[in-house]
C-alpha cells in the first residue's frame, strides 16, 4: 500500500506560494487597469508667451559674495523657537 496522501499535500505548498505571489503581482501592479498614457492622452502643444506684466528686475553675472546677506546660520536660537503650551 503506497501512501499518496501526503504528496498532494507536499505540491500544496509551492503551489500556493506561486498563487499567493501571482495574486499579489496582479493587485499591486494592476496591468490590466492600467492605461497606456503615451497611447491613449493627446497633448497639444502651444507656443511659449510671456505676460505682459513681465520684465527684467535684476540681472547677476556671477557672484563674489560667500554667503547672503541676512543670513542666520550662525543664530540658531532665533532659528528654532520652543513650543509652548498652557498646561492648568
Amino acid at each position: 500500500m503506497s501512501d499518496d496522501g501526503g504528496l498532494w499535500l507536499l505540491a500544496l505548498g509551492p503551489a500556493g506560494a506561486t498563487g499567493l505571489y501571482w495574486m499579489l503581482y496582479r493587485y499591486y501592479r494592476n496591468t490590466d487597469k492600467s492605461h497606456a498614457f503615451e497611447r491613449e492622452t493627446d497633448v497639444q502643444a502651444q507656443a511659449v508667451t510671456g505676460a505682459d506684466s513681465d520684465r527684467k528686475i535684476d540681472e547677476i553675472k556671477g557672484t563674489r559674495e560667500t554667503r547672503i546677506s541676512g543670513d542666520n546660520v550662525h543664530a540658531y536660537r532665533s532659528r528654532v523657537k520652543r513650543i509652548r503650551t498652557n498646561s492648568s
